[in-house]
């Protein structure tokens, strides 16, 4: 097993990386627990594939557990779904020291992340993400929410959980596109603060997507080392976690723009949001113009989105985008703040950018469509 120690004081926790944990969760998630139960909340197709082996896990160690099953998708990550998990969860008497277990992808996570940092004023809980993308991204650092119609993850918490089982065995169950679109958080890990990282994955990203199970524990724990050692230096993001976010500036006004739905995979969008904060770098002519060429090279031998023309359906004119863009988190007195780079592997927060360049990234990107 891999532990990645994310030290928080009084809320540190591991993320804890290895084959077989699901099976094992009950002897890993006791030493926590003030009583033998625990309560799931996952979603239907994870509930399909996986939830029997939880809670077999779970009785092996004899912990009883209760499970709410929701809707997968999206569309989850909003307030009937929080309302339905919080009201659930009450009717079932859970107290402060219990644990909740959230128990599927980023969705998941983050809802039931939220649930339990409002319930009660706060509850603990245990992450369990089944994509990649939770795995090496949305189930560490302890951001929860859901989003609003204004935009994406607009309504949330910072709470952290008490454990991270990231089961690789469980990646091998999810779609090529669903693995490829978590894909999309790794990759940034490399375009913005490890370049060694970058040339890794440019090597031995094929193999890792077709199943080597050695390279994806590498690929998360690489990836779950560099976020946690961001939250570390500024959990809230005062500072300089605010660079998890390269291409989410873009990738997040491209979700609102596709409404949330199968046209655009939160991953795929911050993949094509990467690729977009590069070129709007070496316009800006911070980086070579030979970078973002780079790395919609690696997207594309990897199979994935890479630019607007990929995406189906109609989108915004290039303000209407940015119009999306203003509703983003990482506003600041009405000013955009942009996650730059001026290398792969080397990425900064900009306060005042050229919104007529990011205009002219925008404009070409879709003249090409």
């Amino acid at each position: 097993m891999t532990i990645v120690h994310v030290p928080l004081g009084t809320r540190a926790y591991d993320v804890r990386i290895a084959s077989g944990l699901i099976s094992r969760a009950g002897e890993e998630v006791a030493p926590l627990l003030n009583r033998p139960k625990v309560w799931i909340v996952t979603e239907a197709n994870v509930a399909k594939l996986h939830l029997a082996a939880l809670q077999d896990g779970l009785a092996d160690a004899d912990i009883a557990n209760e499970a709410l099953i929701l809707p997968a998708g999206e569309a989850t990550k909003s307030w009937p779904y929080l309302t339905q998990t919080v009201e659930w969860l009450l009717d079932q008497k859970v107290e402060r020291k219990d644990i909740v277990i959230a128990f599927g992808g980023g969705v998941i996570g983050d809802l039931v992340g939220f649930a339990a940092a409002i319930l009660r004023r706060g509850v603990r809980f245990v992450q369990v993400p089944t994509s990649l993308l939770a795995q090496v991204d949305s189930s560490v650092g302890g951001k929860t929410g859901i989003n609003a119609p204004q935009g994406k993850n607009l309504i949330g918490a910072f709470h952290q959980p008490s454990l991270v089982l990231a089961d690789i065995d469980v990646l091998g169950t999810l779609t090529k596109r669903d693995f490829l679109a978590g894909y999309g958080e790794v990759v940034k890990y490399g375009g913005l603060g490890d370049g060694a990282f970058f040339e890794w994955l440019e090597t031995n990203g094929p193999a890792l997507a077709t199943g080597d199970t050695a390279l994806r524990e590498e690929a998360v724990r690489r990836s779950v080392q560099m976020k946690a050692d961001i939250v570390v230096r500024d959990e809230t993001e005062q500072g300089d976690r605010a660079l998890l976010n390269l291409g989410h500036t873009f990738g997040h006004a491209l979700e609102a723009a596709t409404g949330y739905s199968d046209r655009l995979l939160h991953g795929e969008g911050v993949a094509i949001g990467c690729a977009l904060a590069f070129e709007t770098s070496a316009r800006l002519g911070l980086l070579s113009q030979e970078s973002p060429s780079r790395f919609r090279q690696h997207l594309s031998a990897m199979g994935m989105k890479k630019d607007l023309s990929d995406i189906d359906g109609d989108l915004p004119d290039a303000p209407g985008l940015l119009e999306l863009m203003g509703q983003d988190k990482k506003v600041e007195q009405g000013k955009l703040r942009f996650i730059l780079a001026r290398s792969i592997g080397d990425a900064f927060v900009a306060d005042d950018v050229d919104l007529s360049v990011v205009r002219g990234v925008l404009d070409d990107a879709l003249a090409a469509r």
